[in-house]
């Protein structure tokens, strides 16, 4: 289903949007199980487990069929057109108890697009609560462009560890709790961040960032790989990646490991990893 004008509205003002409905509760629970018997499958083999957390879409078809469900697709269109990529996926999961978390940031901060237009759509498979670290967002802070600092703390979840440098006042922002088959959407610019998951049950999200395919790179160098979801891509700005047929079939993860190592120069750009 198409976003309202009210909903447009909300998410051109606040950044975000919460919750959106995508799948009852049924279907939800399918696919958690589904999820979990893949992440069995794959943690055999250390390569296959770090796909599956980063851009699965390209090694595993079930991924692939869900970043391209009309249901998270329709919202995602009422935003950015009837064009679409997606440029990564990431799967974002909070074990019980886990002191993981996520810092305030901006995520177009580091990924060297020329361009905004792009939104994030974050389903949750399980309860996402503020026990469980949920998602927070400080509404109207996508209008704004911070520096940001890397910490590399060992618990922070994100590649840098990286944090705005400004002071987050803390009481201005919103949780965007969620119940399983819901997603939020936020915009690249927008200020979030996620605590520890203190429940008794894994927090499951998976995030999936697409763009249009106007979106170009900020730096002149090989492409960045990303999967053409709906309508067409006449830019030609992006290494469109085929749709895997079967699990972690040998070409497919060849192809992974080239256009993962591409997208982690452009997130660790500047920074010595070795010393870090």
């Amino acid at each position: 289903m198409s976003l309202s004008s009210e909903q447009l509205n909300q998410y051109e003002q606040d950044g975000f949007l919460c919750p959106v409905d995508v799948f009852g509760d049924f279907e939800a629970a399918r696919l958690r199980r589904e999820l979990e018997g893949l992440e069995a499958r794959a943690s055999a083999v250390q390569d296959n487990a770090a796909a599956l957390r980063n851009n699965s879409h390209w090694v595993a078809p079930w991924f692939d069929d869900l970043i391209r469900d009309p249901n998270i697709i329709n919202p995602i269109a009422s935003i950015l057109g009837p064009n679409l990529l997606v440029l990564s996926v990431d799967l974002f999961i909070k074990e019980p108890q886990e002191p993981k978390f996520i810092s305030w940031h901006q995520d177009l901060h580091y990924w060297g697009l020329d361009s905004e237009d792009e939104v994030t759509a974050w389903l949750a498979l399980t309860p996402a609560t503020l026990k469980s670290g949920c998602m927070r967002y400080l509404p109207g802070s996508h209008k704004t462009i911070v520096e940001h600092q890397d910490t590399f703390a060992a618990e922070n979840m994100l590649t840098r560890g990286q944090e705005v440098t400004v002071e987050v006042d803390e009481s201005e922002a919103v949780a965007a709790e969620l119940q399983p088959g819901q997603m939020s959407l936020h915009h690249g610019r927008l200020f979030h961040a996620s605590a520890a998951n203190e429940s008794c049950d894994r927090r499951i999200g998976i995030a999936i960032r697409y763009i249009s395919p106007s979106v170009g790179l900020a730096n002149n160098g090989v492409k960045l790989g990303a999967s053409l979801v709906h309508g067409e891509d006449t830019y030609g700005h992006f290494d469109l990646v085929r749709p895997p047929t079967r699990d972690f079939d040998p070409i497919s993860m060849k192809n992974w490991k080239r256009l993962r190592g591409i997208q982690e120069e452009i997130l660790f750009a500047g920074v010595n990893r070795e010393a870090s």
